[in-house]
């Protein structure tokens, strides 16, 4: 019996590497996704929303650098990913969405949408199968694109079409055989000669490292360069944690940064920007380093970003090799700076604290800073944090220290909320130790908190810290600050970790500090998932919020 064309397409996604499937089965994509589970070695999950596969699968290529993989059905289904496909785009997270379609022989079916103006309105790529002749180099095509490219595919197949027998030999050459090597574009000396001499006179240097440098591996050659000129050094907020232990770091730079950090900034007169965008956060906009001149060094230096110029000169180089060959020339020569560098300094950086404004906080409530230091205490720091938007992510991101910048998966590239619950089982899928805490907001959790039972079946032992104000923080600031009523966007807390148990969930209700210790050792003497709701006063507002919409300098 011939294979019919679902199954050669199942094989051809397993010998391009796919192991874990995400996916949400409907008319259009169920053989096929049966065809999937059918492949030595694959794990399929089944998710309860489409959106939520996609977002599963977008934490899965963020936590093991792979292409994911997630597949919705037709119409309904595929218009539901709108959002995810967006924030993957944004990201720069490889993905292929098979997405089935509805049959291209029929007269009338009442899924039937036009898939490709949706998908590429969201920055991915699309790619529809219409023939057999070309179903193999469609795939092969959708991979190379991702991963090449750094962004989400859609392979649209017609569900028909998958049904009918493939009358060639399935010989399949995956994508990694066309694949450039990967490579490290190396400045241009004219370019390095005019950074040296920046370096030269600059009497108060800083570097901020972004995304790029992380994917680089160029913490030593950044470290170095930084300290032969002098610079003082800050991330990206994709690229938070990749000088943690360095005594001379500020961390976060743009809204996320502390007082005295901002005045370094302040200080700057040269900033080198190396494998990050320099966009509108980072840079507030580019307020927060007014008399300092700029350069980046990035493998794609744009001049104009986020509606910002973005530096006074652009380097073409790789993050690693880019810093490798100014340090190189910083020492050949003889240039040594001691720019902001002092014991005096270190001893200030040590002694920083991000946020030290008090807040009258209720009883029985917690001030969800403190949470979120007891939570950076207790959980070790070998473990993925995953980190949603909303009010409390600023919070998050402002307080946690001491991880590797590849254990912080921040889904906010999109500003959307809702997403932190599926990427973080797309990372605990590919990490398989239950080693993964989630940081989310009850708003947010909320929106898909049917994937609780997706925790449960696929037997994930994560931890899920709800910072729980009771409505939608983000938006009861913003109305407090501009002087209006937030109740329209309070709803109370409910009771999330009787949600929890009722999906088989381990839950418990935090309601005052130093309660989280005891839970932790419950639940690492348990099998099975954790979620602790817990209860913050909407009275806190986090720094970022307070300085861009409460104007506090």
């Amino acid at each position: 019996m011939a294979a019919k064309l679902q199954d050669v397409l199942a094989q051809a996604f397993a010998a391009e590497g796919c192991e874990v499937l995400f996916t949400l089965m409907g008319d259009a994509n169920m053989y096929w996704s049966e065809a999937m589970s059918r492949q030595p070695g694959m794990t399929v999950v089944n998710a309860r929303h489409e959106h939520c596969a996609v977002a599963m699968a977008d934490g899965y290529a963020r936590a093991t650098g792979k292409v994911g993989v997630a597949s919705t059905t037709c119409g309904p289904g595929f218009t539901q990913i709108m959002t995810a496909l967006a924030i993957a785009a944004r990201a720069n997270v490889p993905l292929v969405v098979f997405a089935g379609d509805s049959p291209m022989l029929a007269s009338y079916y009442i899924q039937q949408i036009d898939m490709a103006p949706l998908a590429q309105a969201t920055g991915a790529h699309y790619i529809p199968v219409r023939s057999m002749d070309r179903a193999l180099d469609n795939v092969r095509e959708a991979f190379h694109i991702a991963a090449l490219e750094r962004r989400p595919v859609v392979l649209s197949v017609p569900m028909d079409l998958q049904k009918q027998p493939y009358p060639f030999m399935a010989d399949y050459i995956p994508s990694a055989d066309t694949l450039p090597l990967p490579q490290r574009p190396m400045p241009d000396p004219a370019m390095t000669d005019r950074l040296v001499a920046m370096i030269a006179e600059a009497e108060r240097p800083i570097i901020i490292a972004g995304r790029g440098a992380k994917l680089a591996k160029a913490r030593s050659a950044i470290e170095a360069l930084a300290e032969q000129s002098g610079a003082l050094l800050a991330t990206s907020l994709q690229a938070k944690g990749m000088f943690d232990g360095n005594p001379y770091a500020l961390d976060i730079a743009g809204a996320f940064a502390s007082d005295f950090a901002r005045e370094c900034f302040a200080e700057a007169d040269l900033v080198i920007g190396i494998g990050v965008g320099l966009g509108a956060y980072t840079t507030e906009s580019g307020y927060l380093y007014p008399n300092a001149r700029t350069v980046q060094i990035d493998i794609n230096p744009r001049g104009l970003w986020q509606g910002l110029r973005t530096a006074d000169l652009h380097i073409h180089a790789d993050a690693a090799g880019g810093a490798e060959a100014v340090t190189a020339a910083l020492r050949q020569r003889g240039v040594s700076k001691p720019g902001f560098r002092s014991a005096e300094l270190a001893r200030q950086i040590a002694g920083d604290a991000p946020d030290r404004k008090e807040f009258a906080v209720a009883p029985g409530l917690v001030d969800p800073r403190k949470a979120i230091l007891e939570l950076d205490a207790l959980i070790p720091k070998d473990w993925d944090v995953v980190i949603g938007g909303g009010h409390y992510f600023g919070i998050a991101m402002t307080h946690l220290r001491g991880r590797a910048p590849e254990r912080y998966h921040v889904v906010s590239d999109f500003g959307a909320i809702g997403n932190g619950l599926p990427a973080a089982i797309g990372v605990a899928a590919a990490r398989k130790d239950g080693k993964v805490l989630l940081i989310e907001g009850d708003g947010s959790l909320l929106m898909h908190i049917q994937e609780l039972e997706t925790v449960r079946r696929e037997g994930h032992r994560m931890v899920m810290a709800i910072i729980n104000d009771g409505g939608y923080g983000a938006e009861i600031h913003k109305f407090r600050a501009t002087g209006l009523d937030p109740a329209l966007v309070i709803h109370g807390r409910g009771d999330l970790a009787g949600i929890a148990t009722g999906f088989g969930i381990r839950g418990s209700t935090v309601t005052g500090l130093g309660a989280m210790g005891g839970l932790f050792q419950a639940h690492q003497s348990a099998n099975g998932a954790s979620l602790w709701d817990i209860h913050t006063d909407d009275a806190v507002v986090s720094r970022p919020y307070r300085r861009v919409h409460y104007g506090e300098a």
